[in-house]
């Protein structure tokens, strides 16, 4: 990492709380650690978090204010002390000395008639003027002869995060073998960033950071090589609700805003940026400084002293005494008359609203500290996640077919060529001897009476399988690469290496993904039917982890999308009648007027099936089909949703409604759920793709050559 970026940019190194013991001999690991590091250390943004103080078993914390003692307070006992109530009224005494030297508060003053000066060659921590403040405020006591301020639990009750994190998350079930608790991906994320940054992190696993990131209003990118760690986050962040937090550039926030400071702003528009960020919660943050530059206290204490100063001289007059203010007792005796009785009530009662309004005071012009982790939610909306994409380099392939012609290996000097399936080859074979080949119909299962390795080129297994008239079959398999998308030149390779074959009549080309024009590909071999056939990533886990699965739709075919493409006119675009000046085009010829159409309009029927048992082709209906989304403008490589829509039978609407536990516009949702789009211009590009997924999650893409 020093070398990444710089030792100078190292911050910190933290050590937090792992949910169990790592390692079984010796001595248990029961700590993971996070290296902090910074691309440049001195412009670095850092927000501090606070967890709240805990003061169980702290001996400093050991006095509380007392309206029955004379001085006002009290210590604490032992009982108390190791089963604290409450935290209200609870103080520890704070140093009036500083370790410096400054002239200028080197002073004497008077104290509950005890005359108080620095000692041991130190100064006080304020002037003359800022320690009559503390005393007005009634922030200093004596212990002994020696002067100390008041710090209250309720000053600064929070304490920040160092680099120690010792609470231990709470058990969860993980949906990932390697999979982080929350609570410190998002305590990291909440230190380093702000609402609307972007968190990259480049080892997705089960997205805990992208859902965390959702969470907390940040933008996210996630990678994994592995498509079982992408579906898994995809999931979970398509499924989860997240709170709505109140935007600081709104009219609700501006409002909360105004509430929490008690000052209105003045007016000015608001734009719901999230870059402006959330209100959040504060705590306050009273210091000795703060209350000695309060300018408001010798005002207050001023208007209160002219209320006051008559009644304690009457009292004194009533009981022929002269006592000072602090010597007057907290408790009327029973000896009095009735009137010092009335005059002692009346001088207490104001001088608990002067010290009332003092603390007010102090608390008002204190510093705070926001809590960023505590943000003030608007419980009356329901958020899901915004919209995001899911991509992938295509294609992508771990190696091209001109470099597996070449070969790829040298033993002195002799090319060797790669024949056969390779580790992961074999235990594809494996699997689909055992699985089979699935359509979404159960008794529609291709079972192989043999399957075994082959060393072909291109072919890596051949076998049988018997269909519903118990006729038998010649078949060889071709799977595509590991990490990689299946081409059309790996088709087109492994078919005429099947028709070179003897006796295959199916070629089955499984993959993880392929390339869109496969379909076309897989039609131009007459008598060899080719079949290609979607592994699912389970199969990504290994051997061990995919034993816990089960066998069930491994091997899936998906047939291809049964779409019509209609030409429409501006007129039609608008609605006015959608089925006066439409064309049904198959998406391979065109006629010229159709190319002077405005706007195209993209119908799906259905999906064309495979039986494998029959080798049968039959249409079902859009019942089937879980969503469709259209590129409008495909450019050959990245696939791009322009438009969604949602099909399928059984009430997904009212699914809808129960998941989110919310009304949700119906006519907004009817616009998505339809079998026709919304008419869009030609694509610049001359190419459209069409993407669908069934009930299963499997999907199917189809690109559909359309000039302007």
């Amino acid at each position: 990492m020093d070398e990444v970026f710089g030792s100078e940019n190292f911050h910190a190194q933290i050590n937090f709380k792992s949910t169990s013991a790592l390692g079984q001999k010796g001595l248990a690991q029961a700590y993971d650690y996070i290296v902090w590091y910074a691309k440049s250390a001195e412009v670095m943004k850092f927000r501090p978090l606070f967890r709240k103080r805990d003061i169980s078993g702290d001996r400093e914390w050991k006095f509380v204010d007392d309206s029955d003692s004379q001085v006002g307070f009290r210590q604490l006992t032992v009982d108390e002390l190791a089963h604290r109530q409450n935290d209200v009224g609870v103080f520890r005494r704070a140093k009036l000395t500083s370790s410096g030297f400054t002239k200028t508060c080197i002073y004497e003053f008077p104290l509950f008639g005890v005359m108080c000066k620095p000692f041991g060659g130190k100064s006080w921590l304020t002037t003359r003027q800022g320690m009559e403040r503390l005393i007005r405020a009634d922030r200093l006591f004596l212990l002994g002869k020696n002067p100390y301020a008041r710090q209250y639990f309720e000053d600064f009750p929070v304490v920040k995060y160092d680099n120690s994190w010792s609470d231990q998350p709470a058990a969860q079930s993980r949906i990932y073998v390697v999979q982080t608790a929350e609570k410190f991906i998002d305590r990291c994320m909440l230190m380093t960033t702000d609402p609307g940054d972007l968190v990259l992190d480049p080892t997705c696993g089960s997205g805990t950071t992208a859902h965390v990131a959702e969470q907390r209003g940040r933008r996210w990118i996630t990678i994994d090589t592995s498509r079982v760690a992408i579906a898994l986050a995809r999931t979970r962040l398509m499924a989860d609700r997240f709170q709505f937090y109140l935007l600081a550039d709104s009219p609700d926030g501006v409002q909360k805003e105004a509430e929490i400071t008690g000052q209105l702003p003045p007016p000015h528009g608001t734009a719901c940026d999230i870059k402006r960020g959330f209100v959040s919660k504060r705590v306050p943050h009273i210091t000795p400084k703060t209350i000695t530059n309060n300018e408001e206290i010798d005002v207050i204490h001023a208007k209160w002293q002219e209320k006051l100063e008559p009644v304690r001289k009457a009292f004194n007059k009533c009981l022929k005494q002269s006592r000072e203010e602090w010597e007057i007792p907290r408790q009327a005796d029973d000896g009095w008359p009735a009137d010092a009785k009335k005059l002692h009530a009346e001088w207490w009662e104001m001088r608990r609203a002067r010290q009332k309004e003092i603390d007010q005071s102090i608390a008002r012009c204190a510093e705070h500290e926001l809590l960023y982790d505590q943000p003030y939610e608007d419980r009356s909306i329901v958020r899901v996640t915004g919209p995001f994409t899911v991509e992938s380099l295509s294609p992508h392939r771990r190696m091209s077919v001109e470099q597996k012609r070449e070969g790829t290996g040298l033993v002195e000097g002799l090319r060797i060529k790669q024949v056969g399936p390779d580790r992961f080859g074999n235990m594809i074979i494996d699997n689909l001897k055992k699985a089979g080949i699935q359509n979404r119909v159960k008794q529609e299962r291709l079972k192989f009476d043999t399957l075994e390795p082959f060393a072909g080129e291109w072919i890596h297994a051949t076998g049988e399988y018997t269909d519903k008239s118990d006729a038998s079959h010649c078949v060889a398999l071709t799977i595509g690469p590991e990490h990689g998308t299946v081409s059309l030149e790996l088709i087109r390779e492994a078919a005429k290496e099947a028709v070179k074959g003897v006796g295959f009549e199916l070629l089955v080309v499984c993959g993880f993904a392929f390339d869109p024009h496969v379909d076309e590909e897989t039609k131009r071999y007459g008598d060899l039917e080719v079949l290609t056939c979607r592994m699912n990533p389970d199969l990504s886990m290994g051997d061990q982890l995919l034993k816990k699965t089960g066998a069930g739709n491994l091997f899936m075919i998906f047939g291809e999308p049964d779409i019509s493409i209609k030409r429409v006119s501006a007129d039609d675009a608008g609605g006015a009648d959608k089925k006066k000046g439409k064309k049904n085009l198959r998406a391979s010829a065109q006629s010229a007027d159709e190319k002077t159409a405005d706007n195209i309009v993209v119908e799906i029927h259905g999906v064309d099936v495979y039986d494998p048992t029959t080798g049968q082709i039959r249409s079902d209906s859009t019942d089937d089909i879980a969503c469709w989304f259209i590129d409008t403008n495909y450019d050959g490589e990245s696939f791009f949703v322009r438009h969604a829509y949602f099909t399928g039978a059984a009430e997904p609407y009212d699914k809808l409604k129960r998941a989110l536990r919310a009304e949700i516009d119906e006519s907004a949702w009817s616009a998505l759920y339809a079998t026709e789009s919304q008419p869009f211009p030609p694509p610049e590009t001359g190419k459209i793709a069409v993407k669908v997924i069934n009930h299963y999650g499997d999907e199917v893409l189809k690109v559909y050559d359309v000039k302007s």
